[in-house]
């Protein structure tokens, strides 16, 4: 009983809306006047767009560099970081910092950051005589999405260097202290003993990354808009535009309940595969 508030907002504010929003999605509507149901049109015209296909796999390219790029480097800087003396806490408070941040501000500064003209990324390739690796990295739609990796890379790891370390601390010293009896140290330490251990904190962290790919938008829309040309659009700036440009707010609320529908899909399909890896 004592929760039954806190279940009774979360569920007006996150399961109404969901609900909501899928059933929308079966109607031809412009967000005033009437809403002419059409049953399935909106999700037949999602998957026969290629936009729909090109902003999955821009998603997916974001989710293989979320779990892939921030989940190690977190993993790694937790290791490394996990005492708690004056330097280590300085350190985890700067990679923590890109948290407390607006998603404009980190927009707006990996963009001057890859200008062409001004940004300190063609400087530094100048300066090192690279300069045949001068690239308009958010211009180029072959290589724009890629650009958009390491601003996502760098704005979240502090949060999952956070929930490492506080999965580190929790392993009892005696663990340790049997490990270093043994022989056990380095590399085989890692495997055998420390990710074991923090297993459970690092599948809650893929469902993170996942969920929080899926639905990026802030980052993306400051730097790119979703260009040039729809090579760095994605499925919730798809869905931005299509509601908000075209107001088409039926077909978009369609698009946002395939977005939950693919991140359950993506969700369950990693819950699998580390529970048979965990279970082996």
């Amino acid at each position: 009983m004592c929760l039954a508030p806190a279940i009774l907002v979360y569920a007006l504010f996150v399961f109404v809306p969901v609900i909501w929003s899928a059933y929308y999605g079966f109607f031809d509507w412009k967000g005033i006047g009437e809403a002419r149901f059409i049953g399935l049109k909106n999700y037949v015209e999602i998957a026969q767009d290629p936009i729909f296909w090109r902003t999955l796999k821009n998603n997916l390219i974001f989710v293989l560099a979320s779990v892939f790029g921030q989940l190690p480097i977190a993993l790694v800087l937790g290791i490394l970081l996990s005492k708690n003396n004056g330097l280590q806490r300085f350190i985890r408070s700067a990679v923590f910092m890109p948290m407390v941040l607006s998603s404009v501000v980190i927009g707006m500064v990996w963009q001057y950051m890859y200008h062409p003209q001004i940004g300190i990324l063609n400087f530094l390739l100048d300066k090192l005589g690279l300069s045949a690796w001068k690239l308009q990295w958010l211009s180029d739609p072959a290589i724009a999405i890629f650009s958009l990796t390491p601003p996502l890379i760098w704005s979240f790891v502090g949060l999952y260097l956070i929930l490492f370390i506080s999965a580190l601390q929790n392993i009892p010293g005696e663990i340790h202290d049997a490990a270093k009896i043994d022989g056990v140290d380095g590399f085989r330490k890692l495997v055998s003993i420390t990710l074991p251990m923090i297993w459970g904190t690092l599948q809650v962290a893929i469902v993170l990354c996942i969920s929080g790919s899926l639905k990026s938008f802030d980052l993306v829309y400051v730097m790119t808009k979703g260009g040039p040309a729809h090579a760095t659009e994605l499925l919730a700036t798809y869905m931005y535009n299509s509601t908000f440009s075209s107001y088409r707010y039926g077909f978009g609320s369609a698009i946002s309940t395939s977005i939950v529908l693919i991140s359950l899909l993506f969700i369950g399909i990693s819950q699998w595969l580390t529970n048979r890896k965990s279970n082996a």
